[in-house]
């Protein structure tokens, strides 16, 4: 992501540049709150990208019907292990479905690597039915608990 505008920090002790460097980092999935009759919590794979964070997902999907009633999201990336440290926040989520062929075989790179799998050839055999998130107008919140429980 580019210093911009459209990236707002509300609070934590990292600068853009170290938010930045963290979600570049990081091979753990968002985990992405959205509306609805109640609000639910899913956990997709990202890419931040344009000052925005890409993620894809099947057409019909819950998580896409739900983005296309209310494009309003809770995000939050963050590790299961010491010590705690991330980034969360909020943002507004666009479905394109033009921009999945670009997306998804960056998303399978990124979260598998080189290596052929069956996870990936199937992810990718249903390209045809995948659309594009893009999450942007973004405000972020990081933590980091390295000094309270030591760096690991």
């Amino acid at each position: 992501m580019s210093p911009d505008r459209t990236v707002t920090i509300r609070s934590g002790p990292w600068e853009r540049a170290r938010i930045d460097s963290f979600l570049g980092q990081a091979l753990i999935p968002i985990r992405l709150a959205t509306n609805g009759t109640y609000p639910i919590v899913q956990s997709v794979w990202f890419l931040p990208d344009d000052d925005a964070l890409w993620c894809a997902t099947q057409t019909d999907s819950v998580l896409a019907r739900r983005l296309r009633a209310d494009g309003r999201c809770g995000f939050e990336v963050s590790a299961d292990t010491r010590p705690y440290r991330g980034v969360r926040g909020t943002g507004h989520a666009t479905l394109i479905r033009e921009e999945a062929e670009r997306v998804l075989p960056l998303l399978v790179q990124r979260y598998l690597g080189d290596e052929p799998s069956s996870l990936g050839d199937w992810l990718m055999s249903r390209l045809d039915n995948e659309v594009a998130i893009r999450i942007d107008r973004l405000t972020v919140t990081s933590w980091d608990f390295s000094e309270r429980m030591g760096a690991s």
